[in-house]
């Protein structure tokens, strides 16, 4: 399933170009030094160790912590961990003379979550819009316009959306402006990794495959959770984005898989049955899914299902960081990493606030520290 694509501006600065040797080994190094100050692998376990909001804050902050009411404290947190990890990913970005589209793409996911939240807000009839992230020159959408929604769009690549505004704002389709949105990131993701050169994006291919496979596992699990939606229904929100091969490389003249859609894991259990886990025996996310525990009966929880398969992302990408280190593929890897800490640390500020302990976070997350 593809979107339309907007006849609005061309694209991406640095879509066909690939950066120089100098740009290179720059990245890199600057990457490796902020990998080293960062709370992920080896340093993800002292996240366990504050007990209040004040001391997390102390332990990511230290030069930076604010003498502020807990209430207060939790949201200025949560919007410093974005900043920061925002800004560590511009000064990558931007480290890159024309910086290739594959890693704007990523920078603007915080875009497509401020776009979503700015469509609900509409919905919901809110009058303002109370912030959103900064991206510097890359950004796109012009949020201070809201709630005049053409204004915000009007020349973007989401122009697209204002010849559904009465559905989605009037309507209150949420399901149908997240679709959207999902469907049209993801196809612009997988299509800048292909331009870029073979050997700059043998890692990022992988993964964003992976993701985007996985993402529509996530969504079908949602819609027939959340929403009781039949399969049939379901299909039809699944971004149909490939095909690509999958299984080991084949030597001359032995059968070779043909290639599958990254729709085709989901398709394959939208006829499970929720509350029974032995459906579910052989197929192929089978292991990201909810233990049964003995004594409770068992359900499929998409919450779970997308915790799993985010730390199986993250890691996926900790490991191929350094696999390539003059590729943009470690670029690519470092961005994912830290959008994945960002992901962490307000999960541990948000759980602090609730009065959990940072070990409960990370065992609601299926996080092992």
């Amino acid at each position: 399933m593809r979107l339309p694509r907007s006849s609005g501006p061309p694209s991406l600065p640095g879509a066909r170009l690939t950066p120089g040797a100098g740009e290179r080994a720059y990245v890199y190094a600057k990457a490796c030094g902020i990998m080293g100050k960062s709370f992920v692998a080896r340093r993800i376990p002292e996240l366990t160790r504050p007990d209040r909001l004040s001391a997390l804050d102390r332990l990511v902050f230290p030069r930076e912590s604010r003498e502020l009411p807990e209430r207060e404290l939790l949201p200025d947190l949560e919007r410093r961990i974005t900043k920061r990890a925002v800004s560590q990913i511009l000064s990558i970005v931007s480290s890159y003379s024309r910086p290739p589209e594959l890693l704007l793409r990523l920078l603007r996911t915080w875009e497509y979550a401020d776009l979503k939240s700015s469509l609900n807000a509409l919905v919901g009839g809110e009058s303002s819009f109370p912030s959103w992230t900064g991206l510097g020159p890359f950004g796109t959408v012009r949020f201070a316009a809201y709630p005049d929604l053409a204004a915000m769009l009007k020349g973007t690549e989401f122009e697209f959306l204002l010849s559904r505004e009465m559905n989605l704002v009037r309507g209150g389709d949420a399901v149908l402006a997240q679709t959207l949105l999902d469907k049209h990131y993801y196809s612009c993701l997988w299509q800048a990794v292909k331009k870029l050169p073979v050997s700059d994006r043998t890692e990022a291919e992988k993964i964003i495959a992976e993701e985007i496979s996985l993402r529509n596992c996530i969504w079908a699990l949602r819609l027939r959770s959340y929403y009781g939606m039949p399969g049939r229904e379901v299909s039809e929100h699944l971004m149909d984005i490939g095909p690509v091969k999958r299984g080991k490389s084949f030597r001359k003249g032995e059968n070779v898989p043909a290639p599958v859609s990254l729709a085709a894991d989901a398709r394959a259990m939208l006829d499970f049955s929720l509350d029974s886990r032995s459906a579910w025996e052989g197929w192929r996310r089978e292991r990201f899914l909810n233990p049964e525990i003995p004594g409770r009966s068992w359900t499929a929880d998409p919450r779970y299902f997308q915790n799993a398969t985010g730390d199986y992302l993250y890691k996926r990408a900790l490991r191929a960081f350094r696999r390539k280190p003059f590729s943009v593929d470690t670029a690519f890897c470092f961005i994912r990493i830290k959008q994945y800490e960002e992901d962490l640390l307000t999960s541990v500020a948000e759980g602090l606030g609730l009065g959990m302990s940072g070990q409960d976070v990370f065992s609601l997350l299926e996080v092992v520290p």
